[in-house]
C-alpha cells in the first residue's frame, strides 16, 4: 500500500516563507472572533417583527432582520435550524426580550425568498481585484464514505463557489453556480458586481479569455494592469488591441524568460488572496452547504460570505516574506 503524501508539492527551493508583523493586533482580533457577547439594540427590537403588508390574507410574522439574525447564527456556529430555533430563543430569554423566536420550519420557508443585504462597499478608491473559484459539497456521501461503502457517484453532487477578493481580503464579489459552469463566464459576471474601479486584476489561467479582458475595459476609468497567464498553446495576437496587448506582452515575456519567472515578475502570486479567501470559508464556514434547494443555498452563501467581511473588519495578518 501507497505510503500517504505529507510533504507539499512546492519546491523547498522555491517556497516561500512569510512573518507577521502585526501579531498583538491579530491575535486580539482571533479572540474577538470568538467572542459571543450579543445583544439586541433599540432598532432590532423595533425592527423584529415584520409590518403589515397592506395585503389581505395572513401575514408574515417575522421581519427579514429575524430571519437574517437567526440564519447568521445557524452558519457561525454550525447549528441544525431545530438547534438554531432553540439557541435564538434562549437569547431573548436571558435578556429578558418580549420577542417570539421564529421556528424551523419558519426559518426554512423564509430562506427561500429573505433578501440578504447586498456586500458593503470597503473602499471607494480604485481596487486590486483577484478572483478564483472553488467546490462545495452539498447533501450526499463524501469521498471516502462513497469508496469505502462503494456508494452512489449520482449523490456526490457540489456546488461551484466563485469568489472576488480586493487587496485588503474583503469579499467584493460571490456567485454560486452549477459544477459544470464556466469559471471565465462568472467571472464576466463577478466584474460586473464590483461597484468601484478596478486598478488591477489576478487570476488563473481558467479566466485567459477575450470576454474577461474586454469586461475589464469597461469597467470606467483607465484599463487595469491583467494578470492572468495565458494558456501554453497561446499565440501573439498581431492585431489586438488594448487591453488584449497585454496579453500578448505576457506570451512574449514567458518565451524570454520562463513560466516561472514571469510569475514572480507580474505579481501572478497575488491570486494566493483569493486561495485564501476559500481556505477561510471552508475553514469557519464548512466545505458542505447545509440546505437542499437552490435558493435556500443562494442565501446561505451569501450570508457566509457577509459573515467573513465582518471577521475581516477585525483585523487580518500583515505579513512580509522572510525568503523566496
Amino acid at each position: 500500500m501507497m505510503a500517504a503524501r505529507t510533504k507539499s508539492k512546492v519546491t523547498p527551493k522555491y517556497k516561500t516563507k512569510y512573518r507577521v508583523k502585526n501579531w498583538p493586533t491579530y491575535e486580539a482580533a482571533l479572540r474577538n472572533r470568538g467572542d459571543i457577547t450579543l445583544w439586541f439594540d433599540e432598532d432590532a427590537i423595533d425592527s423584529w417583527n415584520a409590518p403589515p403588508s397592506g395585503r389581505a390574507g395572513g401575514q408574515r410574522r417575522y421581519s427579514d432582520l429575524a430571519i437574517l439574525s437567526a440564519l447568521t447564527l445557524r452558519s457561525v456556529f454550525h447549528l441544525p435550524l431545530r438547534q438554531t430555533e432553540g439557541f435564538v430563543a434562549s437569547l431573548i430569554r436571558v435578556m429578558g426580550l418580549n420577542l417570539e423566536t421564529a421556528d424551523h420550519t419558519t426559518l426554512s420557508r423564509r430562506s427561500h425568498t429573505v433578501v440578504v443585504p447586498a456586500l458593503a462597499r470597503m473602499h471607494d478608491e480604485p481596487i486590486h481585484l483577484v478572483i478564483d473559484s472553488t467546490g462545495v459539497k452539498m447533501v450526499g456521501d463524501g469521498e471516502w464514505h462513497a469508496h469505502r461503502h462503494k456508494t452512489s457517484n449520482k449523490r456526490r453532487s457540489w456546488r461551484k463557489l466563485h469568489l472576488g477578493v480586493d487587496g485588503d481580503g474583503f469579499i467584493v464579489a460571490s456567485a454560486l453556480t452549477d459544477s459544470g459552469v464556466d469559471d471565465a463566464s462568472v467571472g464576466v459576471a463577478l466584474i460586473g458586481q464590483v461597484g468601484t474601479t478596478i486598478a488591477h486584476f489576478t487570476a488563473d489561467g481558467a479566466y485567459d479569455t477575450r470576454a474577461i479582458y474586454e469586461s475589464l475595459a469597461a469597467n470606467g476609468g483607465a484599463v487595469p494592469n491583467i494578470v492572468v497567464p495565458p494558456k501554453r498553446t497561446a499565440k501573439v495576437d498581431a492585431g489586438a488591441d488594448e487591453p488584449w496587448r497585454q496579453r500578448n506582452r505576457a506570451i512574449r515575456r514567458i518565451a524570454e524568460v520562463g513560466r516561472r519567472q514571469w510569475r514572480k515578475e507580474s505579481g501572478a502570486h497575488q491570486q494566493a488572496r483569493a486561495e485564501n479567501a476559500m481556505f477561510r470559508f471552508k475553514g469557519i464556514i464548512g466545505d458542505r452547504l447545509r440546505s437542499r434547494s437552490p435558493e435556500q443555498q443562494q442565501t446561505e452563501t451569501m450570508i457566509a460570505v457577509n459573515i467573513l467581511n465582518r471577521m475581516t473588519t477585525l483585523g487580518m495578518p500583515e505579513s512580509v516574506a522572510v525568503r523566496a
